[in-house]
């Protein structure tokens, strides 16, 4: 028997309930701070991830599937492609194929898989799910200012409550500028020097080649080490400084609550000035559930004109996680209205189209079929959850008249086609 590829899974009823309440959610949230939905394609130019991403990232080094093409058109043979790893690359080069500045769409967001080839765990799979949202544009357009940065993180903060997520934490920090960077980067190496040896090789080849990477390890017994190293908040210079400081004014004021981390790095390179993430203690060690940051020079390295921005990604895996302790699937399910039972022969057009009808009222109708008997019916009703009955037998259908049983209290009562929807509505 053939089954899913490890690290990939399928998604079933109920708990696809859940799925669609959370995206229902976030597009009515995302509508109201006035972002547009972006869809990119799956697979892009390999390029595109290490030259945003960063070629020393894990995510690039490790993570990626990447194949040549075998295309048919000569331009296309020999093209290094790749399942996006990430969003944020690919909307980035969007935003400059297609001009976007032009068309003053600066807010962008985007739902959909993205692929990484690392260890399954729990909420981690190697196809996963990423809700994101990108602002960026021209300096004139205000894109630079803090008070993106802090528009985003209360958006954020509005959609988790919105969800019923409780007990979330914003962790801040930032991580300056590129010349911040080249300072931090420079301190970072004199540090590891005398003790590197005694971290795990993934640490020890980032010590060489991008010591930042090093606050990505997660290897417990490097942490002790880890936790004695520079510091970013350090290097910062007075621009960023004041940047960061008047991110965390706004949010004061505007009541969003969050901790400083600074060892918060992220782990892409195209990162600059703020970063964060949200973390929820139902998903155990790994607790991010969202994250992302600034990257003020993004666009320019994929050849764009300067477009500094702010975005991030959910994972949506993991928030459905979160929001299992709080909601069943079967809470956001919406079960049948009523299941419309065809009773004897010749009855499967009327009760079609008694079904169509009740279903341009916005209401959810189950229906059967004139070969099952009455107790049939009625035991497939309530397997399928439905608040009512309605039987269609010929009599019902002369006299233009059905007789509606609530499931739940037993009551029955005979009622006029024109009446049915309004009935049953208001008995929801």
């Amino acid at each position: 028997m053939i089954k899913a590829v490890r690290g990939t899974r399928d998604l079933l009823p109920p708990e696809t309930a859940l799925w669609n309440f959370v995206e229902s959610a976030v597009r009515d949230v995302f509508r109201a701070y006035n972002f547009q939905e972006i869809r990119t394609p799956i697979f892009e130019e390999t390029a595109l991830f290490s030259r945003s991403v960063g070629e020393e990232t894990d995510i690039v080094g490790k993570e990626m599937y990447t194949w040549q093409d075998r295309g048919r058109a000569e331009s296309d043979r020999g093209q290094s492609l790749t399942l996006r790893p990430e969003n944020t690359a690919g909307v980035v080069r969007a935003y400059i194929e297609h001009k976007l500045w032009d068309r003053g769409l600066n807010k962008l967001y985007y739902i959909g898989p993205q692929f990484r080839r690392e260890r399954p765990q729990k909420g981690r799979y190697r196809q996963f799910y990423q809700i994101g949202a990108e602002v960026l544009g021209p300096p004139s357009a205000g894109s630079e200012s803090p008070a993106r940065d802090a528009e985003l993180l209360e958006m954020l903060a509005t959609l988790l409550d919105r969800l019923g997520i409780t007990g979330w934490n914003l962790e801040l920090n930032s991580v300056g500028c590129p010349n911040d960077r080249a300072k931090f980067n420079e301190a970072l190496r004199k540090a590891l020097e005398p003790v590197v040896g005694k971290m795990c090789a993934d640490c020890q080849r980032r010590a060489l080649s991008n010591p930042l990477r090093v606050f990505d390890c997660k290897v417990p017994e490097d942490q002790p080490i880890i936790e004695n190293l520079p510091r970013i908040s350090r290097f910062l210079d007075e621009p960023c400084r004041a940047h960061f400081e008047a991110v965390q004014a706004i949010l004061r004021t505007v009541g969003v609550p969050f901790t400083l981390n600074d060892r918060l790095v992220r782990g892409l390179d195209y990162y600059t000035r703020t970063a964060f993430e949200f973390t929820h203690g139902a998903l155990g060690a790994q607790n991010a559930i969202l994250g992302g940051g600034r990257y003020d020079g993004l666009s320019e390295a994929l050849g764009g004109p300067a477009a500094p921005g702010i975005g991030f990604a959910i994972g949506e895996d993991r928030l459905v996680l979160s929001l299992q302790e709080s909601a069943s699937a079967e809470a956001v399910v919406r079960r049948p209205d009523v299941y419309v039972a065809p009773l004897g022969a010749r009855m499967n057009p009327d009760a079609a189209r008694l079904a169509r009808e009740l279903r341009r009222h916005d209401l959810v109708v189950e229906l059967g079929d004139e070969t099952f008997r009455l107790k049939k019916s009625f035991e497939a009703a309530t397997k399928a959850g439905a608040k009512y009955i309605l039987i269609v037998g010929e009599n019902e259908v002369k006299a233009d008249a059905f007789a509606l049983k609530n499931l739940e209290t037993g009551e029955q009562i005979s009622i006029v086609r024109s009446e049915l929807a309004g009935k049953i509505q208001a008995g929801r």
